[in-house]
C-alpha cells in the first residue's frame, strides 16, 4: 500500500482504520453476503448501520431528544436553498453573515426566496477575516440567523459564536465537530460530509425538531426538512455507503474524544503556521485572530515558485496542495483524520523549500 497525505479540501482524508474497515466488508458486510451498497435500504442490516450514525452524531454534538440529525442529499449547497424556502416568508427578514465564498453562496440562493439582511460582510477584504460582533448588526423579529463557522477558500475560522436574537443556524461544513461547541444554540447545524465527516453524497443536518415544524408546508415534499424527520431521512433511498462510512467515522471520532481531537488538531495548525509566521518566504492570507484550524492558506512570493511548491511536495508524497481556483496560492487542509506526520512531512518540506528557493 502507498499512501500519500493527502491535503485536499474535500473529499479529504478519512482515517485510515475506517477505510480498512471499509474494505474488509466491501464485499461481504458482517455475513450477510452482500455489499452495504447492494442491500435494501429497509433492510435489517443497513438500519443498525443509519440509527447508529444518527445517534453518534447526537452523542458527539451533545444533542437530547428535542433535536433529529437528518442525511440529505444535495450537499451544503442544497441546504442554502432548502433553509429560505422552509422558514423565510412572505414580509419576513433572514439575517446573513457573508464573510466568503460559501457565506456568500447562501446569501445568494436566500435572495431568490425573500428579504435577506446582510449582517456583516468581510467577503473581499484581504487578508480575509471574519467580522468582529460588534460590526455584526442584526435585525430584531428576523426569522433565523445564518452563519458559516469557517471559510474553507479563506482559511478563516469564527472563533466566537454569536448572540443574534433569533434561532442560529450554522453551515459548519469544514469544522463539524474540530473544535468545542455547544450545538444546543443553534435551531440547525448542517455539514457537507465530504470534510469531516465520511465521502461525500450527503449533507448532515441537526435541527431542532420544534423549529423544524414552524417550516412552509409549500415547498415540494422533498424540500421540506419535516419529510425528512417524519421518514427517519428514508424517504427516498439514501445514499447508503456514505451513511456508513460517516457511521465508521464517528465512532472513531467517540474513541478519540473531542477534546483529544481539538488538541490534535490545533497542535497541527500551530505547526504549520509557526513556520509561516517565521520568515517573510511565506505569507499568511488571513487575518491571525481568525485563522482557520481546519484551512490553512499561504502565498509564496510569486506564482511560478507556488506552482513549483506544488509539483515537488506532490513528487514527496504530499499531494492536493494546490489553492482554490479562485484564489490560487496554497492550501494545506489538515481535517480531523489527518496525521501529525503528515504535518510533520509539510512542516520539512517547507523549510528545505526556502533554503532551496529563498
Amino acid at each position: 500500500m502507498s499512501r500519500v497525505y493527502n491535503f485536499a479540501a474535500g473529499p479529504a482524508v478519512l482515517p485510515l482504520e475506517c477505510l480498512q474497515e471499509a474494505q474488509a466488508d466491501l464485499v461481504d458486510f458482517q455475513g450477510s453476503g452482500m455489499s452495504i451498497m447492494e442491500m435494501s435500504h429497509r433492510g435489517k442490516e443497513y438500519d443498525a448501520i443509519h440509527n447508529e450514525a444518527r445517534e453518534n452524531l447526537k452523542k458527539l454534538m451533545g444533542l437530547g431528544d428535542d433535536y433529529e440529525v437528518l442525511f440529505i442529499q444535495g450537499g451544503a449547497s442544497l441546504q442554502f436553498a432548502m433553509i429560505p424556502m422552509n422558514w423565510l416568508g412572505k414580509d419576513q427578514t433572514a439575517d446573513y453573515i457573508n464573510a466568503g465564498t460559501w457565506g456568500a453562496s447562501a446569501v445568494k440562493q436566500a435572495q431568490m426566496i425573500g428579504n435577506v439582511n446582510i449582517a456583516a460582510n468581510t467577503q473581499k477584504e484581504i487578508p480575509t477575516r471574519m467580522p468582529s460582533l460588534d460590526e455584526m448588526k442584526w435585525t430584531p423579529g428576523a426569522v433565523y440567523s445564518h452563519i458559516t463557522t469557517n471559510e474553507t477558500i479563506a482559511g478563516t475560522e469564527m472563533k466566537e459564536i454569536p448572540e443574534t436574537g433569533s434561532p442560529l443556524i450554522a453551515d459548519m461544513s469544514s469544522d463539524i465537530l474540530s473544535c468545542p461547541r455547544d450545538y444546543n444554540r443553534f435551531v440547525m447545524v448542517y455539514a457537507g460530509a465530504q470534510k469531516n465527516l465520511g465521502p461525500a453524497g450527503a449533507a448532515v443536518v441537526a435541527i431542532r425538531k420544534d423549529f423544524a415544524e414552524k417550516g412552509s408546508a409549500t415547498p415540494p415534499t422533498m424540500l421540506r426538512y419535516q419529510t425528512h424527520i417524519d421518514k427517519n431521512s428514508l424517504y427516498n433511498t439514501p445514499p447508503c455507503f456514505t451513511i456508513y462510512m460517516i457511521c465508521l467515522t464517528t465512532r472513531w471520532l467517540l474513541k478519540q474524544g473531542l477534546e483529544t481531537v481539538y488538541a490534535n488538531n490545533a497542535a497541527k495548525a500551530k505547526k504549520i503556521y509557526d513556520v509561516i509566521d517565521s520568515t517573510a518566504f511565506y505569507r499568511g492570507t488571513a487575518q491571525k485572530d481568525c485563522r482557520s484550524n481546519m484551512n490553512i492558506t499561504f502565498r509564496l512570493p510569486t506564482e511560478e515558485l507556488e506552482a513549483l511548491f506544488v509539483k515537488q511536495a506532490a513528487e514527496n508524497g504530499m499531494k492536493q496542495l494546490k489553492g482554490h481556483r479562485s484564489v490560487g496560492g496554497i492550501r494545506a487542509s489538515i481535517y480531523n483524520a489527518f496525521p501529525m506526520a503528515g504535518v510533520d512531512s509539510l512542516v520539512a518540506f517547507m523549510k528545505e523549500f526556502e533554503k532551496r528557493n529563498g
